[in-house]
């Protein structure tokens, strides 16, 4: 019985993994929508856009993954940082494909000034979700701060391709611009 077991854990698994990838499809689709209007969109709407797709890149699947990322940002927000981080290694751990908790927990390691783990994070999460601009803009400022600003200008510029209307983006590009960096002749 054992033997037959082992035979049917692929198939288990590879039916799991065709249902699960397939139902997100109307969401992604959704979001995709989303994204195309947030680059055609006014600033007010563009608020609203950006605000469902935050919502949306935030859901993790689960109601107990998603508490752990309400509770990690609460502590963020409570400048307690340590807690964020084990909050959001716990929705990693548990979640290794939801991008948005390796976004959060490079959040975290960035504000404790560990700029190696928050680069490991951050490249996680990008590429699980390319369009995180969040997370775009979060490696722009990090550049920034290493000094590397050609590519700190350029991930600005990838920010402000997807959301347009991303206000701290234009500031830092416009920042930048004020330092000769990227300013046409």
């Amino acid at each position: 019985m054992g033997t037959h077991l082992r035979k049917l854990y692929p198939v288990v698994t590879a039916l799991l993994l065709t249902v699960g990838n397939s139902l997100p499809g109307h969401a992604q689709s959704s979001l995709d929508e989303m994204m195309e209007a947030l680059r055609e969109a006014e600033p007010a709407e563009a608020t609203r856009l950006s605000r469902d797709i935050e919502r949306e890149w935030a859901r993790a699947g689960s109601t107990s993954l998603d508490m752990l990322l309400r509770r990690g940002r609460e502590a963020l927000e409570e400048e307690q940082i340590d807690i964020a981080i084990e909050h959001f290694t716990a929705v990693t751990d548990h979640a290794p494909e939801f991008a948005e908790g390796w976004h959060a927990r490079a959040t975290a390691f960035y504000m404790k000034g560990l700029y190696g783990p928050a680069l490991d994070d951050l490249q996680r999460a990008l590429i699980l979700n390319p369009d995180n601009y969040n997370a775009i803009f979060g490696l722009g400022v990090m550049l920034q701060e290493f000094g590397d600003y050609e590519r700190a200008r350029d991930a600005f510029d990838q920010v402000l391709d997807l959301h347009p209307n991303h206000e701290n983006a234009n500031t830092a590009r416009e920042q930048l611009k004020s330092r000769g960096i990227g300013r046409e002749l």
